[in-house]
């Protein structure tokens, strides 16, 4: 390939990037060109899904400032490019890898943070957003100010507590009961009344999320 062709392959990488909300990075090793087609019309409006060089695809990340790619770019690549619903985009993908297992999901990118196989298969069993979000409030938060950070919170740190609420569930299931292992929730009488914070910035949201995961830990 030219050096011009190049560069505008990997312009077009670096948009793409940009212009989604995230990314799977995938090895289609054995799949067919009708396996790849069905793979693309499943995915639909949610996700764009293109073939790539490694070598480009690692220039375009490091441009973007996306980190832990070079690794997993090894193999015949694709990456779905996330347009639309980030878990319906990630369901879909595990639903073609499932019944096509020659599509090997490697790893990805959301809201900036990389993702590895286990926590984009974790995205992909989300239920929605709110009843996440409910689960992880109701059986991991100790305050109020907590709950409203990670309403706040990317995607991306929303599949880590997914897969930290999983953990804790499996030693103590009532935790997503409110049981033994969820702090008591004041009554409402009792409850102090909170003026609504200002939506975190970035820095304070991260560091609510790694409260509510090491409190899996307690």
């Amino acid at each position: 390939m030219a050096r011009p062709e190049k560069t505008a392959a990997v312009a077009e990488i670096v948009e793409s990037f940009n212009d989604s909300a995230g990314a799977v990075l995938t090895e289609y090793r054995g799949l067919t060109v009708k396996q790849l087609q069905d793979l693309r019309r499943s995915l639909g409006e949610n996700a764009h899904y293109a073939v790539v060089k490694n070598t480009l695809a690692k220039i375009a990340a490091t441009e973007v400032g996306i980190e832990g790619f070079d690794d997993l770019l090894t193999g015949p690549t694709a990456i779905a490019f996330i347009n639309g619903d980030v878990v319906e985009a990630a369901k879909g993908l595990r639903d073609f890898a499932k019944a096509n297992p020659a599509l090997v999901i490697k790893g990805g990118v959301l809201d900036g943070k990389s993702l590895d196989a286990s926590e984009i298969a974790k995205l992909a069993d989300l239920e929605s957003r709110e009843v996440l979000l409910g689960k992880l409030a109701g059986g991991m938060l100790a305050s109020l100010s907590q709950a409203v950070y990670l309403l706040n919170a990317p995607l991306a740190q929303v599949a880590r507590l997914a897969g930290a609420l999983e953990t804790k569930a499996t030693e103590d299931p009532s935790i997503l009961a409110g049981g033994a292992g969820t702090p008591a929730a004041p009554a409402a009488e009792d409850a102090p009344v909170e003026e609504a914070p200002a939506a975190p910035d970035a820095e304070a949201t991260d560091e609510a999320a790694d409260q509510a995961a090491e409190s899996t830990d307690a």
